[in-house]
């Protein structure tokens, strides 16, 4: 079975800034990765993660997720797949440096959306990466998209292909984001508190709760990650999805299955 993890791009950027990587928490994470591999050298893990300050302020300021004609001028597109693919770098890089065997594939290149939903998506060569023992790194990307012209696809959008239309099928899912879900946002809110578990019995609570970014975020925010990843557990019952916040120790106890005493687990039961 398969491990996914996703570095959060509000984690791994400053999201109110202008491409502005934060290292030593990519570095952290990075090690974190190395350190449950060499527990574990039999760990098949999918990796990927957001745009942050990198891609996600191109496509707002160009309204790529909201569409491109045909004919119309796509240097937005152009610039929010650059951006993208600057951040993908800094993080294979830091990958390899922390000795994870890390290989990127960049989604848009044989990716292609209908109304900013994947419809086709060349994941052999994932597989074939993964039988290598490779690390795939995978991130949120352009797309051309059939009904709009162009579209944003989020990394929990290609995670979610992978589980349910590719052999990559995930015991876990990890998202490293935030220290867990609240019940306000903790931002705003002092008295916000951690929900520890969500299942079928207070997911709609849990929704009705929750929102959105408080940064440049075409993806959605915190409501769309648990829609999408509650929607995939119904489709896989035993999936177990693990929200995080950037602590490397945690990550590493994630990544080799071991109970969490903070962050949020969503399962059905």
């Amino acid at each position: 079975m398969y491990t996914f993890v996703k570095f959060g791009g509000s984690v791994i950027t400053d999201k109110t800034g202008r491409e502005a990587a934060d290292l030593v928490v990519i570095e952290r994470l990075a090690h974190a990765v190395a350190d449950a591999r060499a527990v574990d050298p039999n760990l098949a893990l999918v990796l990927g993660h957001g745009s942050g300050s990198f891609g996600h302020h191109y496509a707002a300021r160009y309204g790529v997720h909201r569409g491109t004609p045909l004919t119309a001028d796509h240097t937005g597109f152009a610039l929010t797949a650059a951006a993208a693919l600057r951040l993908n770098q800094i993080v294979v890089d830091t990958l390899l440096a922390a000795q994870v065997p890390a290989v990127s594939f960049q989604p848009s290149a044989s990716l292609q959306s209908t109304n900013g939903q994947i419809i086709t998506w060349e994941t052999a060569p994932i597989a074939e990466a993964l039988q290598r023992r490779l690390v795939p790194v995978i991130h949120g990307d352009v797309a051309f998209d059939t009904a709009q012209g162009t579209a944003i696809i989020s990394t929990e959008a290609l995670l979610s292909f992978l589980a349910l239309r590719s052999p990559l099928q995930p015991r876990r899912i990890i998202l490293v984001g935030e220290a867990a879900v609240y019940t306000a946002d903790p931002h705003r809110d002092p008295t916000a508190q951690p929900i520890p578990l969500i299942n079928q019995e207070n997911i709609a609570q849990v929704l009705a709760m929750t929102g959105g970014s408080r940064a440049a975020d075409v993806t959605g925010g915190m409501r769309s990650k648990i829609e999408l990843m509650w929607h995939l557990i119904e489709q896989l019952p035993e999936l177990e999805v693990m929200l995080i916040g950037p602590d490397p120790a945690l990550l590493t106890a994630a990544l080799l299955g071991q109970s969490l005493a903070l962050g949020t687990v969503i399962k059905r039961w």
